[in-house]
């Protein structure tokens, strides 16, 4: 019996606040940046991305269980907006 290779398929999925939602780590990074003279930075956001590296599965199954991650755990769709992608591995 052969053993095939190992294959893996990394997905990113990057998770953010909805516009309107407020960010208080963002504004308090902002302000820290305005008192260290740095107010040219008239915006700063946060997200959060989760690097998840499947094996033994297709880029079709490892999407569909990255998207079940980001259902079941890593995200609220009442305040977070998401981008799940492929990362070349």
């Amino acid at each position: 019996m052969s053993s095939s290779p190992d294959r893996s398929v990394r997905i990113e999925i990057r998770v953010e606040l909805k516009p309107g939602v407020m960010d208080a780590e963002a504004e308090s990074v902002e302000k820290s940046l305005r008192l260290l003279g740095l107010s040219s930075v008239p915006k700063v956001s946060m997200a959060r991305i989760y690097d998840l590296e499947f094996h033994d599965v297709s880029p079709v199954e490892a999407r569909r269980l990255a998207d079940e991650a980001v259902e079941r755990l890593l995200a609220n769709p009442v305040i977070h907006r998401v981008t799940v992608r492929p990362v070349p591995t």
